[in-house]
C-alpha cells in the first residue's frame, strides 16, 4: 500500500488529530491513529492487529512523520541552486551551448545528408556512411585524450603547426574563450553522422517521379536540391530540432566532463548545469539538491517543446509533433 500525507488545515486536522480508525487487509486489521504534537503531525500504521482496541500487531510504515516544515525544507533544494553566485553562469553557459549544437548539428547534418544523396557512386556513400558514423560510436573519453594530443601546450599538433608557420604557442586549456568552439567542433563531428543517416532516410523517401519531372523542365541540381529536396525532408528536421528542444537545460555531462574535467580556468565559458550539480552532489552527498534541479531542467524543457510545438503547428503542420 502506498500511503502519502498532506499538510491539511488546522481546522481540520483539529478534527481528525487523536482519531483512531481500522481497516481489514490481506495481512489483517490495520489500525490508524493520526496525532498532532506541536510541530509534527504523525500518521501511525499498524498492520496485523486483531481489532480496533488491539494496537499489537507489525508495523510496517512504524510510525511516519510528516513535519510542517517539510515543504521548506524541499524549497531549499531549489533556492540552493538559484541562491549560488554561478546560477546565471551555468545557465547561461547551458543554453548557450545547446543553441550552438543544435543550429550547428543540423546544419552540417542536413548539408552531409545532401551530399551523400548527389553522389552517383554507391560504393563511396557505403565507406563514407562508415567512417561518418565511426565517432558517434566512440566515448567521449577516448576523445578527450585525442584532443589532448592536439592541444597539448608542449607536443600539441596545433601548437607544432604554429610554431612551424612562426606563431607563438597557445595555452589552449587555460583560454576560456576557445572552448565554446572547440565544444561545437567536436560534437559536430561526433554527432553529425548519425544525423545525416536519419536524414539522408527521409531523402531517399523521396518519389523519384518529382525530380524526374523537375528534370524534364530542365531544373539544374541546384534547384531541385533548393526547390525539392529541402522543403519535403523539412518535416523531419524540424521533429528532430523539436526533440532537441525539448533537452536543451540539459547539457552534455559526459562531453563536457570527459573534455573539461575539473579545470576551474575553463568554467567560464564551459561549466553548464549537470557538472556544476555533479561537483556539488560529490562535496555534500545529499542527492535531493540534484533531483531538485532534474526536475527544474524537465519543467523547463517540457515547457521549450511545447511552446516550440505550439508555433509549428500554426506555421508549419507538418513538422510538429503533436
Amino acid at each position: 500500500y502506498f500511503l502519502s500525507t498532506i499538510l491539511t488545515p488546522d481546522y481540520y486536522w483539529e478534527k481528525v488529530s487523536g482519531v483512531k480508525t481500522g481497516f481489514t487487509t490481506p495481512a489483517g486489521r490495520c489500525l490508524v491513529s493520526l496525532v498532532d504534537e506541536g510541530e509534527y503531525r504523525y500518521l501511525s500504521v499498524v498492520m496485523g492487529c486483531e481489532d480496533e482496541n488491539n494496537e499489537e500487531g507489525v508495523p510496517i510504515y512504524g510510525s511516519f512523520i510528516e513535519s510542517r516544515k517539510r515543504l521548506e525544507y524541499g524549497l531549499d533544494n531549489f533556492t540552493f541552486f538559484f541562491k549560488s553566485t554561478v546560477a546565471a553562469r551555468v545557465i547561461w553557459n547551458t543554453l548557450y551551448l545547446n543553441i550552438l549544437f543544435i543550429i550547428t548539428g543540423t546544419l552540417m547534418s542536413l548539408a552531409l545528408a545532401i551530399m551523400l544523396n548527389e553522389i552517383r557512386s554507391r560504393s563511396f556513400v557505403r565507406v563514407s556512411q562508415t567512417f561518418m558514423l565511426l565517432p558517434y560510436y566512440l566515448s567521449w573519453v577516448v576523445i578527450a585524450y585525442m584532443l589532448q594530443a592536439v592541444f597539448s601546450n608542449k607536443n600539441g599538433l596545433m601548437n607544432n603547426i604554429l610554431t612551424l608557420f612562426g606563431q607563438k604557442r597557445i595555452s589552449w586549456y587555460t583560454r576560456a574563450d576557445l572552448w565554446p568552439a572547440i565544444l561545437v567542433i567536436m560534437r559536430m563531428w561526433k554527432g553529425a553522422g548519425m544525423n545525416a543517416i536519419i536524414f539522408l532516410a527521409a531523402i531517399t523517401g523521396i518519389d523519384e517521379s518529382i525530380y524526374e519531372a523537375a528534370m524534364i523542365d530542365g531544373a539544374t541540381r541546384g534547384q531541385r536540391i533548393r526547390r525539392i529536396t529541402v522543403p519535403l525532408i523539412m518535416p523531419t528536421v524540424t521533429i528532430m530540432t523539436l526533440l532537441s528542444i525539448g533537452k536543451i537545460m540539459y547539457g552534455d555531462f559526459g562531453m563536457v566532463y570527459a573534455l573539461i574535467g575539473d579545470n576551474g580556468v575553463l568554467y567560464e565559458t564551459t561549466d553548464i548545469i549537470d557538472t556544476y550539480v555533479f561537483r556539488v552532489l560529490r562535496q555534500t552527498g545529499d542527492p535531493s539538491q540534484a533531483m531538485a534541479i532534474g526536475l527544474f531542467q524537465s519543467v523547463i524543457g517540457f515547457l521549450m517543446v511545447y511552446g516550440s510545438n505550439t508555433l509549428v503547428k500554426r506555421k508549419f503542420g507538418d513538422g510538429a509533433l503533436f
